[in-house]
């Protein structure tokens, strides 16, 4: 009674791990764009949200609030961990003029109220054309357009 032990070789072994690599490297990359578009749509969806709930506050005082904060049911952060931007126009305090966001003719994108996230890297600039806004989450034209600064 003889047995014959069959095994991989290395040649086997070594093209398993190349083909495995080589499919991570092809997904990895991919699954990193589905999570990116989910957080933008999931910052968009609370935008909306965060909107009715200022138009209802101010319908219920006559005056838009002054911060995010005077406002129960608003996300702590947006989907980055960052805090969501909000900005009273009118009356806009002058300190916060150079706040307000601008498209790319510098006229400002929206009537009542700027509110925006900063997206994934955090940071932004009043005119939607600046390298660091381009990736924000807006809100604008009051409410007619929700979506990446770089699509508006």
């Amino acid at each position: 009674m003889e047995r014959s032990c069959r095994g991989f070789t290395l040649l086997e072994l070594m093209l398993v791990v190349a083909i495995v690599g080589i499919l991570s490297a092809l997904a990895g990359p991919s699954y990193r764009s589905v999570i990116e578009r989910q957080k933008i749509g999931q910052a968009a969806i609370q935008l909306m949200k965060m909107s009715l709930l200022i138009s209802h506050a101010r319908n219920g005082a006559g005056l838009l609030p002054v911060s995010l904060a005077a406002l129960p049911g608003i996300p702590a952060a947006d989907p980055w961990g960052n805090p969501y931007r909000y900005l009273r126009l009118a009356p806009l305090d002058p300190a916060h003029r150079n706040e307000v966001r601008k498209d790319h003719n510098l006229h400002p994108i929206n009537s009542e109220f700027d509110l925006y996230s900063t997206g994934p890297d955090g940071d932004t600039r009043a005119p939607l054309t600046a390298s660091a806004s381009r990736d924000d989450i807006i809100f604008a034209r009051d409410g007619n357009f929700v979506g990446t600064a770089a699509d508006f």
